[in-house]
């Protein structure tokens, strides 16, 4: 077994294969971009190494400099998790010319399979079911519109050295291929170095579903079930899950055999995920095969009771498999929600900065119900604008797949980040969603049930009935320590107050009355005669109000306001203004303060590069018209006029770097 191995790679992946290499006895070498110098993974490793300035073609994807690296400290051999070198026949070959061994397959499946055009070829001669398109090099616009409009629309346009839904188009017109076209290969050379792209069919209604491989150097192949993968949104995975909700038993033994005799026939001889596109009839086509370990890849180990990464690594070292294909059993189900730093408001748009506050749920497993976060940042960490936003893994356990839901959506209302804009409040969302929750999946699950925009749940039901016990919990506590400050407990008899409180929470209004228990907790009583019983041990300060409602245990992320609390509990997130009843009448009388009129400017929707500006001062411009583009952790974003309009002035010019809200285009 190796002594010593270096990690070509950082965030939660770096991170990852670090705990498994040190609960082998394996030291661990970090490879570091300046960006990154004080990055958990660097912090976690026994040695780490610098290797370069912040953007990836600088540092992270430069093969001399990880060969040194490994040199420099001994390694013997080098694991590349996923993205940046991972699935580069080059990488490989670099390696072994160096005398050091690669955890990842051998490089004639790199090469056969790491390729997406490439590996559809072979797909086709070993006669496995692709999805319809064309496999050859594309040279220019007029050359995709042409193949789309034999194919037929809607068509997807994917670079062949993608992943990560790096560089990836659907379109359903001449015109949004040849813009598509552009875009991919911008994305696909600045993120892969490779500009190829490829276009194919793109199946309607479809769902995203991949089957996890293992192989070693003997000729032994197993499959360890599959993922759902279908909540996307910019063909980018949101949320996985394992097993699939979609498959009977008959087809997932028939995608796994076909998976590993695909495997079988390139020697593959590691961990590697084989991806198909499935009909809602349980049809399936093979799409493309990943010659690496998937981000997602944590439902699978949990259902299976498998470290794949330990696996990677016996495999490299040239053990046999430890289990066969009958050993493969796979029990309960496991849920994975990806945490991004990105604003789900403003249509996931990245958000970069410096993490305030970064309090993640309690790992371990309870009551047969596990909870695990795999991550690469830390409280006081940046969130940096060169490299993807993810910032965890959640992935929660349970017996069945509801049980599962339920779990992921209190580990999410327990999960505290502040000091940038994140995506849970569309993970609660997600988790509360009925068709979610009855598995009714598709890619187009978030465009087609959130077609204008995220907007979090309402306050209702018995959802805003436990949101207005938080609320009136904590007003109490803060009362009690008021009267404290105040010295009036040398006296006894001021210490009667109103008990009766109103808590509005936007249109919505809940009238209740509080009655101190001895037991320390509180009986409330609503307007409409329902009581509950209500304990914690929250404090001012705590960002987190954790208690027992009526013995069920809750969750709810708080931070105060005016009169109030902002609340997310279950998918809602309201301001909760806590008022006497005279308090609450006064507030009616209140004007409403109206924010500015941000209708005559292009302001820039996250932190970004100006990467084109597509108009000039006196031009005239229609809505849906291209102003500019803006590159945010490695994706391209073309921002378009929302309105006919004259442009007045252009405060940005290509290269400039610029701030969330800075004003890029002004209108008369």
């Amino acid at each position: 077994m190796f002594k010593k191995i270096l990690i070509a790679n950082r965030g939660e992946i770096a991170c990852r294969v670090i705990k498994t290499a040190r609960r082998m006895g394996i030291k661990t070498v970090a490879v570091y971009s300046e960006a990154d110098k004080d990055a958990l993974h660097v912090e976690m490793a026994d040695e780490a190494v610098l290797i370069g300035p912040p953007a990836a073609a600088q540092s992270y994807l430069v093969i001399d400099k990880i060969v040194a690296a490994c040199k420099e400290t001994g390694a013997e051999a080098v694991h590349p998790g996923y993205g940046f070198l991972s699935e580069r026949a080059a990488f490989a070959i670099a390696l072994a010319e160096a005398g050091i061994v690669f955890i990842g397959p051998n490089v004639r499946a790199i090469e056969a399979m790491g390729d997406k055009i490439e590996s559809k070829k072979f797909a086709n001669a070993a006669k496995v079911s692709t999805v319809p398109g064309y496999l050859g090099v594309i040279e220019s616009p007029e050359h995709a519109a042409a193949i789309a409009d034999e194919i037929g629309y809607p068509v997807m346009i994917k670079a062949s050295a993608g992943g990560g839904g790096k560089g990836m188009r659907i379109a359903h017109s001449r015109q949004e291929v040849a813009e598509g076209f552009a875009r991919a290969k911008s994305e696909a050379k600045s993120s892969f170095g490779d500009d190829r792209v490829f276009v194919e069919k793109f199946i309607v209604n479809p769902r995203h579903i991949e089957i996890q491989v293992l192989g070693d150097k003997h000729g032994n192949v197993i499959y360890l079930g599959e993922r759902e993968c279908s909540i996307q949104r910019r063909n980018q995975k949101v949320i996985e899950e394992a097993p699939s909700p979609l498959l009977d038993e008959a087809t997932r033994r028939k995608m796994g055999e076909q998976a590993v005799a695909l495997a079988k026939a390139v020697d593959y001889d590691t961990a590697g995920t084989v991806e198909f596109v499935a009909g809602q009839d349980k049809s399936f086509y093979f799409l493309e095969m990943n010659t690496r370990l998937q981000v997602e890849h944590p439902v699978t180990e949990l259902i299976t009771g498998v470290d794949l990464v330990e696996e990677m690594i016996r495999s490299a070292a040239g053990e046999k498999l430890r289990m066969t294909q009958a050993d493969v059993k796979l029990d309960g189900w496991a849920v994975e929600s990806r945490v991004y730093a990105e604003d789900p408001t403003r249509n996931f748009m990245p958000s970069t900065g410096r993490l305030v506050r970064y309090r993640p749920p309690v790992e371990g497993t309870h009551d047969r119900i596990t909870v695990r976060n795999d991550t690469g940042v830390f409280e006081g960490g940046e969130i940096s604008i060169h490299y993807d936003p993810m910032i965890a893994k959640l992935v929660t356990h349970a017996p069945d797949r509801l049980s599962a839901i339920k779990a992921q959506a209190t580990a999410l209302d327990t999960f505290v980040i502040e000091g940038i804009r994140h995506n849970i409040p569309f993970l609660s969302t997600l988790m509360q969603h009925p068709r979610w929750r009855e598995g009714r999946l598709s890619t187009g699950f978030i465009a087609e049930e959130f077609p204008d925009g995220f907007q979090e749940l309402p306050a209702e039901g018995d959802t805003a009935r436990r949101i207005a016990v938080a609320a009136a919990h904590m007003d109490h506590v803060l009362n009690l320590r008021k009267r404290r400050i105040s010295g009036q407990l040398r006296a006894p008899e001021l210490l009667s107050f109103d008990t009766k409180r109103v808590v509005e929470m936007g249109e919505r209004r809940v009238e209740l009355e509080m009655e101190p228990r001895t037991s320390g907790g509180l009986s409330i009583a609503f307007a409409d005669g329902h009581r509950a019983y209500v304990e914690s041990d929250w404090k001012p300060g705590d960002a987190l109000w954790c208690g027992n409602i009526d013995d069920a245990a809750v969750a709810v992320k708080t931070r105060a306001i005016p009169n109030g609390f902002h609340l997310r509990h279950a998918g809602v997130g309201v301001d909760a203004r806590v008022y006497t009843r005279r308090e609450a009448e006064l507030a009616a009388l209140m004007i409403e303060r109206k924010g500015a009129d941000g209708s005559k400017a292009l302001l820039c929707p996250m932190p970004g590069l100006v990467k084109s500006i597509a108009v000039k001062v006196g031009q005239d411009v229609k809505a849906g018209e291209q102003l500019c583009i803006v590159e945010a952790m490695k994706m391209e974003n073309v921002l378009s006029a929302e309105r006919d309009g004259i442009v007045k002035a252009v405060h940005a010019k290509e290269g400039d770097s610029l701030a969330v809200d800075a004003v890029i285009i002004e209108f008369a």
